[in-house]
Order: structure tokens, then sequence, then C-alpha cells
């Protein structure tokens, strides 16, 4: 099962065989990085919102319960439903979801199994880089019990705080411009580093790492002492012909790359945006932002290799 670190999984239960789940649209009070709060807007009270798991075939109902003060909707990013499905009002024959009250979106899975999105598709410049965003996968079967494989999920966002000058990082609890695009906060999974939870790994594991963006920046992505194959793209698997190797992937606005590395490498590996400005918290050093780690579980650090030569000194 695909693990989003930080973020819940979407509870569901079964109603005449099929999966209900539920979304709440809500503001939030969300902790970026320790003292920096903002009054955003995400599901269950989170942003990104709980991951949804699914399998291919599966019929689902996904209730979508509105407690903003505006109309939305939610769009199935990627997923081939039905146009009454699509959560694109009023260009398709999808209802505006009214404050204090719901929709169901209800379709049978037909996509294969890969990464997928949700997001709000209402005022999308206002929503979307408000916080009302999520990921989607569709489970493999044949990864549900394999030994030594890791399997993560990590979605990008970026937020504005411009009641904070460049450089400062005062605690507190700041409105959110939602349509202000000069960002200078960059999220993995809700959260900057040094707040972000890390990528479990063990010596020998397979791991695949997934990734989703849906706001106004592209994120190149990269990962230190390993290689990595591109194993999907916008939740369709790449043929093993086709797959090619990289360390720094860049991950578009509405993208979603799916790849794949050998944990042969023993350490505490930086994985980050690399771009300069969105691995700083606000432009303060040290290092935040988009930035999480590859941590090996299974060995110390002293038994890493490291060698410490005498450089010489300049005169």
């Amino acid at each position: 099962m695909v693990i989003t670190p930080g973020i819940a999984d979407c509870k569901y239960t079964v109603y005449n065989g099929k999966k209900l789940f539920t979304l709440i649209a809500e503001e939030l009070d969300w902790e970026l990085v320790y003292g920096i709060r903002v009054r955003a807007w995400g599901y269950n009270g989170s942003t990104p919102g709980p991951t949804i798991h699914v399998f291919p075939g599966d019929e689902v109902i996904i209730r979508i319960i509105n407690h903003l003060p505006v109309e939305t909707s939610v769009h199935w990013h990627g997923l081939d439903i039905p146009n009454n499905m699509d959560g694109v009002p009023p260009i398709e024959p999808t209802p505006f979801i009214k404050p204090e009250c719901y929709v169901d979106y209800c379709f049978k899975v037909t996509n294969p199994p890969g990464t997928y999105l949700y997001h709000s598709h209402v005022d999308v410049m206002t929503q979307d880089n408000a916080g009302l965003f999520g990921g989607l996968i569709v489970e493999n079967p044949a990864d549900q019990n394999r030994d030594s494989y890791k399997d993560y999920l990590c979605l990008l966002q970026e937020w504005a705080i411009r009641q904070l000058h460049w450089g400062e990082l005062t605690p507190g609890l700041y409105p959110l411009n939602f349509m202000d695009p000069s960002f200078n906060f960059f999220t993995m999974n809700g959260t900057c580093y040094p707040k972000t939870l890390p990528l479990k790994v063990n010596f020998g594991d397979t791991v695949r790492v997934r990734f989703g963006n849906i706001q106004m920046h592209h994120h190149p992505i990269h990962l230190h002492g390993h290689e990595f194959k591109l194993v999907g793209a916008d939740g369709f698997p790449i043929k093993e012909s086709a797959q090619i190797y990289k360390n720094t992937i860049l991950v578009a606005s509405g993208e979603t790359w799916d790849i794949e590395f050998e944990a042969d490498n023993p350490g505490i590996w930086p994985m980050h945006c690399h771009m300069p400005h969105h691995v700083t918290n606000n432009g303060a050093p040290p290092v935040g932002g988009m930035f999480t780690t590859v941590n090996y579980c299974d060995h110390t650090p002293s038994e890493y290799n490291y060698c410490s030569p005498s450089w010489p000194r300049r005169t």
C-alpha cells in the first residue's frame, strides 16, 4: 500500500458493494513549518487532503461535503470517468457543490494502477492555491505482498504569506492570499523542511516514489546518492523498453511521475526541488522548503563509508 508521509489515508465503508468515501471541504488552521501557520482550505482537516486508495474495477461513491463559504467541486485528475462526474461546472453537466451541501461522485475505476490526483475545479486560481488538492492511488494488486518494497507519495504545493518580509520567520497564524503567485513557502505533503517526514528504507529495498503537482510552478526534484528509472507518467505505466535512468525529474503543473530505485547506498540522502528559492522557508537560512530525506533505517551513521582527507590549506 502506498504511504503518504504526514497525510492520512481516506477511510471508506462498503455500501451495496461500492466503496463509499467522504471528503469534507473546509477552512483549516495549518502549520507549514514550526510556528508558521496559515488559514488554508483542505479536506478532512488537512492539505493535501487524505489519500484515496482504490483498485482497478472498484465501484466508488465519493461524497464531497462543502463547509466552505463558496461553491466548489472536485475534479478527478487523470481518471477516465463519465462526463457528469468529472467535476468541472458549468462546462460539464457536473453540479456545483453549494455551501453546506454535498454531491456524490459515482464511477467505476477503469484506469490502470498508477498515481492520480483530485482537486477543485471551481475558481481554481483561488481554490487550488488555497490547498484543495489530494492524491488518488489506483493500487496494483501485485504490489500488495511484495517483500523489500517501499512505495511513497509526495505531493508538491506552494504558499504565499505576504505579511512576512523576505528572510523573516516570525511565528504566528497568517491569512493566506489565495491569488498571489509570489510564493515564499514550498511544501512536500503539506509541510516545509525540517518538518517534512523522511522516506524510510532498508538496504536492498526497491523503492517507488510518486510525485504530484497541480499549482503554478514546475519543480525539478533531485535525489542524491542514487539513480532512478521512470516507471510511470500521469498514472500510466511506462514500458520497460522506454524507461530511462535519471537523478532529477521535472514535475510540471498537472503532472504525476513515478520513479523507482534500488536502496543500495546507505546514508541519509536529500531529495528536494532544485530551484534555489524553493528550498528555503521565506528565504531564511539554512535549508527549508520542498525538501525531505531518504533515510536508511537498518544502518547507523557510523557504518556509512565516511572519509576525512587532509585538505591542503590555502597560503
